[in-house]
């Protein structure tokens, strides 16, 4: 499967819809559930999340919740790894690490279990889509705080134009789609 073919990423592209002003006034929303719901759209996705690391040893795929679940928990599966879910604060049962970040106006937290992540874990973190890059960078710092090194982060879409790579700097990402406006 050859990543870079323009007739399937169109195809992928054009299972994306925008949603203007969604969740707010002036934001311009990418809602990917056409393409959940597309068989080949997501076979498709997913596959490319995968592809630039199955010659990478990945020990544990982790993501943010909740839609990097979906494409998360199928990419640990296609590389035999296991699956870390990254979450807000209140939703996991055990001991939890904490990370704080910085949103545009104000703050928000991550939670991981203490005990997700291994001392040299080799961990692939996956999400939908990277905007600012806040959310990523916590959950880098999150499993780095517990001894697991990220070999990769990876998204199907990315918003260049919100500079989200500069947080991510010294990490392997992918993405899929990216989107300039």
């Amino acid at each position: 499967m050859d990543p870079d073919s323009p007739i399937k990423l169109t195809k992928l592209r054009d299972l994306i819809r925008d949603i203007a002003d969604f969740p707010k006034p002036g934001v311009g929303f990418k809602d990917i559930t056409p393409l959940l719901r597309d068989q080949a759209g997501l076979s498709l996705a997913i596959e490319y999340l995968t592809q630039p690391f199955r010659a990478v040893h990945v020990d544990v795929v982790a993501s943010a919740e909740s839609r990097g679940f979906i494409f998360g928990t199928a990419v640990a599966r296609n590389l035999s790894a296991g699956f870390v879910p990254i979450r807000k604060p209140g939703k996991l049962p055990g001991a939890t690490r904490s990370e704080v970040y910085a949103l545009e106006y104000g703050t928000d937290t991550l939670e991981i279990h203490a005990d997700a992540i291994r001392a040299g874990d080799r961990v692939l973190l996956v999400d939908d889509v990277l905007a600012t890059g806040g959310t990523m960078q916590a959950s880098c710092r999150l499993v780095e705080s517990l001894g697991g090194e990220v070999v990769g982060v990876a998204f199907l879409i990315e918003l260049s134009f919100l500079k989200g790579r500069e947080k991510l700097r010294g990490y392997p990402i992918h993405s899929i789609l990216k989107y300039e406006h």
